[in-house]
């Protein structure tokens, strides 16, 4: 094969817990009869409160074919590309468990609020044998349960560099480094109407930020759709899948199938938008599934010019919005109807 899918898996593959019908159908032509994959997949979802493993079970359970953690991809996924903060100490927020995942990714020193919380305000920090706290790097997940409790401490630790038991600084800018999983505002579950994301998370702790001191918070680094580095590692993985293999053909096109015009969408295009010279794959195209967050009735407007005025912007404050970034290369009713036309557009028949 000389290219590779990279599946969302909300309102795609599942909603909420129950499993999408054509998902099943779907996968069955994308393994062999010794359950191989046919092609490179890659599961790339902004969910965070799981080691990858675990979600890899769910999905094998799910879909009735096996399925590695390496052929999944949580939102905190591409921080083990960055190394450089894996041996200082993290303040970690969001849920499940923390300190595993932080573990997992390489970080040797997390702490969780629970334990500042715990600790604060004397939190150690006059044990000087212990490494000192203005090397704290903060690490946001994904939503946590207690938002205030959460805001509160980062906010400390951003005002005070990593000692929260000292008086704010304001003259300490920039702070210190926050790297971000996950900026969805709101996201689908069986409820009627979309839920509290992360991204609403980060949009209190932003302006809680800038109304203390007039400042913008700022970010080392955003992850999971749509950021670049999220698509930038999607790839890398498929081409390690194909490396694996021993599959000979370069991969020319990924597929990046989705139900989210402001993530899979937006972020697909984004990523191929300016033919990063980091990228090897020629293509990126972007897949449109209807079973999820997209209504193919009210979501892209006939004219995309009044795209703007006609589409409220639900992505992060650091990315831009242009019209032409939320047009998929293709819409599809579901996820089989989506492997069924990329067969057919690679003339690749398994």
């Amino acid at each position: 094969p000389s290219f590779g899918f990279l599946f969302d898996i909300d309102g795609v593959l599942v909603r909420g817990k129950t499993p999408i019908p054509a998902a099943k159908t779907a996968f069955q032509k994308l393994v062999n009869s010794q359950g191989q994959f046919l092609v490179p997949v890659v599961f790339v979802t902004n969910a965070g409160n799981c080691l990858p493993q675990k979600k890899a079970d769910q999905l094998s359970h799910l879909l009735g074919v096996p399925i590695s953690q390496d052929q999944v991809m949580m939102s905190h996924s591409p921080l083990r590309m960055l190394k450089r903060y894996h041996e200082k100490c993290v303040l970690v927020s969001g849920q499940g468990p923390l300190l595993d995942i932080a573990q997992d990714l390489g970080f040797c020193q997390p702490i969780t609020i629970e334990t500042l919380r715990e600790k604060h305000p004397l939190l150690d920090v006059v044990d000087h044998d212990r490494r000192p706290y203005d090397l704290v790097t903060v690490v946001l997940f994904g939503e946590p349960v207690r938002w205030e409790t959460n805001l509160q401490l980062i906010i400390d630790v951003l005002l005070t560099s990593g000692y929260p038991g000292n008086p704010y600084q304001h003259e300490n800018y920039p702070h210190i480094p926050v790297l971000a999983c996950n900026m969805d505002l709101m996201w689908v579950t069986e409820a009627q109407s979309p839920r509290f994301g992360h991204g609403t998370f980060m949009v209190c702790l932003e302006n809680i930020y800038k109304k203390i001191t007039g400042k913008d918070l700022k970010y080392e680094a955003l992850m999971g759709k749509p950021s670049k580095l999220t698509y930038q590692y999607a790839e890398y993985l498929i081409r390690a899948q194909a490396a694996e293999r021993q599959w000979k053909q370069p991969i020319q096109t990924l597929y990046a199938v989705g139900d989210n015009l402001m993530t899979d969408v937006y972020g697909a295009n984004l990523y191929w938008e300016n033919e990063l010279a980091s990228a090897a794959a020629a293509h990126c195209k972007s897949v449109l599934v209807c079973t999820g967050v997209y209504n193919p009735h009210t979501e892209v407007p006939s004219d995309t010019r009044e795209s703007v005025t006609q589409t409220v912007f639900h992505g992060h404050r650091d990315f831009r919005f242009d019209p032409g970034l939320v047009e998929p290369d293709h819409i599809v009713p579901d996820v089989n109807a989506a492997v069924d036309l990329v067969f057919q557009l690679e003339n690749f028949a398994p």
